[in-house]
C-alpha cells in the first residue's frame, strides 16, 4: 500500500472542542457533538434514505438492531444518541466504560429524548479494560459496537468486534503507530469478508458543503494544487487533576489527549480532521515526511509537545504542512487552507463555511463559490449512512481510508518527534509500539509509561528519538 492517487467515495470524524478565538480566516458557526447532546432530546431528521428493512439474518418482524457503546465520554455519548436517531427500531442494549461514573453520567444524558430505546440494565453495563468483550459479546451477530475509546485502544477493540460479527462504528482516531495501522487494515479486510460495515468518524467526509468545495477543487475550480495547509492552533490542553488513591493507568486515560500510547500526539488527536481535508483535497497520500516541534512553553507533567510543523511532500513534489500549536495569547487558527495555480481556499474542520477565491487573496470581492444548499448535520449524516448500509445490505466499510489517514498523522508524529525524515513505507513497516502488550495490560499494574521518581514521563527528543 503506498501513497498512490486515492479515490474520492464519501467518507467522514468528530472532536468536542473549546470555541476558538475569531480571526479574519475563522467561522464560529460550528456545532460539536458534545453542543449536541443538549439538543438531542428528539430524534434528528436524516437525509432522505431508504425505508428500513429488515436485515440479512433477522427475521422480519424482529429488524430492531442492537447497539453497544464502548466508552461513554462525550464523544461516545453523542455517537450512541445518533445512532439512535437513525431510521428504523434501534436500541442501546450495553455499555462499557473503565470509569463507573462516567458510564451513568452517559446514562443519564441518554435518557434525555431516548429513555424508550434504552434497555442497559445494571448486568449489560461493563467496568473495566474487559468491558469491551463483554458488551461485544451481548449483542447478536449483525448488531453494532459504537467504538469511542482513546484511538490507543482501537485496533484491539476493532478486530474483537470484526471477530464476533459485529458491525461498527470507530471514532477518530484509529491507531497510534505502524503496527496498529496494520491491524485496522487487516481488521477491515476480515469485514470486507464477512459482510460488515465499518464507518470512521471522520465526520467531514459526509458534510455537504463540504464535499461540493472539494468537487469543485477536484473540477479545477482554483487550478491545480501547488500547496495545501492543516491548521489547528488553539489555548493549550489541560490536564485533569490526579485523584487521591487513582490508579496510573487511570490517570493516564482520565487524560488521553496527554500521553502519547493514547492519542497518537497532539498531530492525530486533534489535527486529523484537516490532515484528511488536506489529502482528500490533493487526491494522493504523501510520500514522505519531515517535522519539528518541541515544549517550549508547557510545563505540565505529560508527554506533550507544545508546538508541531509537519511538512509532507506528495508523489508528484508538492508539499503539505501540517501545524499544531496549543499555547495561550497566540494566533489561533482551525481549518485547512489550499492554494492552487489560479486560485485558493478556506475549507476544513473549523470551518463549516468553506469558500474558493480567484486568486490568492482571500477577500469577498474575489469569492468564486460557497455553499448555498440546506443545511447538513454531519454528525448524524454518518451514522445516517452507516445504518442504511446495514439495513439494505449495501457495500460500506472505511477502514482503509481511516488507516491511511492515521498513518499520515502518525509518520508527522515520528518526522517531529524524532527530526528525521520518515517516508510513507518506512511509516507504514514500523515495528515501533508506544504500548506493546497493551491487550495484557490490567488496572491494577503498570501503564506503558511511568512517571520517574520526580513524577516526570518520558518525551520525545529530536536528534535522539528513533524515527521509523
Amino acid at each position: 500500500m503506498g501513497p498512490t492517487a486515492m479515490n474520492r467515495p464519501h467518507f467522514a470524524n468528530s472532536s468536542t472542542l473549546r470555541t476558538m478565538n475569531s480571526t479574519s480566516l475563522t467561522d464560529p458557526s460550528r456545532t460539536t457533538r458534545r453542543e449536541f447532546l443538549k439538543t438531542s432530546g428528539t430524534a434528528l431528521a436524516g437525509a432522505a434514505l431508504a425505508s428500513a428493512i429488515a436485515r440479512p439474518g433477522y427475521a422480519a418482524e424482529n429488524n430492531t438492531i442492537k447497539i453497544a457503546l464502548v466508552g461513554c465520554g462525550g464523544r461516545g455519548t453523542g455517537a450512541a444518541a445518533q445512532a439512535m436517531s437513525t431510521q428504523g427500531p434501534t436500541k442501546l442494549w450495553a455499555m462499557a466504560d473503565v470509569f463507573e461514573d462516567r458510564l451513568q453520567s452517559s446514562l443519564a444524558n441518554l435518557k434525555q429524548g431516548h429513555e424508550k430505546q434504552l434497555e442497559v440494565p445494571p448486568e449489560r453495563q461493563f467496568i473495566g479494560l474487559d468491558g469491551y468483550k463483554k458488551a461485544i459479546d451481548s449483542l447478536d451477530k449483525g448488531d453494532v459496537v459504537l467504538l469511542t475509546t482513546p484511538p490507543g485502544f482501537r485496533p484491539i477493540h476493532l478486530e474483537y468486534a470484526v471477530q464476533k460479527g459485529v458491525n461498527v462504528f470507530m471514532e477518530k482516531s484509529f491507531a497510534v503507530d505502524g503496527p496498529g495501522v496494520r491491524r485496522v487494515l487487516k481488521a477491515g479486510e476480515d469485514a470486507k469478508q464477512k459482510n460488515l460495515k465499518v464507518a470512521g468518524g471522520l465526520m467531514s467526509r459526509h458534510y455537504k458543503p463540504l464535499e461540493e468545495a472539494i468537487q469543485h477543487v477536484h473540477d479545477g475550480m482554483i487550478g491545480e494544487l501547488i500547496t495545501v495547509w492543516a491548521y489547528r492552533m488553539h489555548g493549550p490542553v489541560g490536564l485533569n487533576p490526579r485523584q487521591p488513591g487513582m490508579k496510573e493507568i487511570a490517570y493516564q486515560i482520565s487524560n488521553y489527549s496527554c500521553f502519547t500510547w493514547l492519542n497518537g500526539t497532539f498531530l492525530e488527536d486533534w489535527l486529523v480532521h484537516n490532515i484528511d481535508v488536506c489529502c482528500w483535497a490533493k487526491n494522493a497520500w504523501p510520500a514522505s515526511v519531515q517535522g519539528m516541534g518541541g515544549r517550549q512553553v508547557r510545563k505540565d507533567a505529560d508527554q506533550l509537545f507544545d508546538h508541531y510543523s509537519a511538512e509532507y511532500t506528495f508523489p508528484d513534489g508538492t508539499r503539505f504542512v501540517g501545524e499544531g500549536r496549543h499555547i495561550a495569547s497566540c494566533f489561533d487558527f482551525w481549518g485547512a487552507v489550499l492554494q492552487g495555480a489560479k486560485g485558493s481556499a478556506i475549507m476544513g474542520e473549523g470551518q463549516d463555511d468553506p469558500r474558493l477565491f480567484k486568486g490568492w487573496n482571500q477577500t469577498s470581492e474575489n469569492l468564486i463559490w460557497r455553499y448555498k444548499g440546506p443545511k447538513c448535520d454531519k454528525y448524524q449524516y454518518e451514522h445516517d449512512l452507516l445504518f442504511d448500509a446495514i439495513r439494505n445490505d449495501k457495500p460500506y466499510n472505511e477502514a482503509e481510508r481511516c488507516a491511511k489517514t492515521s498513518l499520515t498523522c502518525i509518520m508527522g508524529r515520528m518526522a517531529c518527534e524524532s527530526g528525521k525524515k520518515v517516508t510513507w513505507e518506512e511509516a507504514l513497516a514500523s515495528n515501533i509500539e508506544l504500548a506493546p502488550g497493551l491487550e495484557n495490560c490490567t488496572w491494577d499494574g503498570n501503564a506503558p509509561v511511568m512517571p520517574d521518581a520526580n513524577g516526570q514521563y518520558p518525551i520525545a527528543m529530536p536528534g535522539q528519538t528513533p524515527g521509523a
